[in-house]
């Protein structure tokens, strides 16, 4: 596991499955799930979030339309199975 910030009020987490979770402030916003793809909240935070997302997605090669949109309690639970 490797938690790295990459921007202002940007983190992501590198889990060893090589799963990668986005976090917007202290908030998982958006993650990439290996043999699936991206994934991205459907709740509106604030737009610096929903930039937040579109700028790392774009930046690991991904389109942003072409995110799923997932509840936030997914997201959410990502983070859970590693505590």
């Amino acid at each position: 596991m490797k938690l790295a910030p990459i921007a202002s009020n940007m983190t992501q987490l590198e889990l060893t499955d090589g799963t990668t979770i986005l976090f917007s402030y202290t908030t998982p916003v958006a993650a990439q799930i290996p043999g699936f793809g991206y994934i991205r909240t459907e709740e509106f935070f604030s737009r610096t979030t929903n930039k937040h997302i579109s700028k790392w997605i774009m930046a690991n090669g991904g389109v942003p339309t072409e995110a799923t949109k997932v509840e936030q309690s997914m997201l959410e639970s990502l983070v859970d199975e590693i505590r």
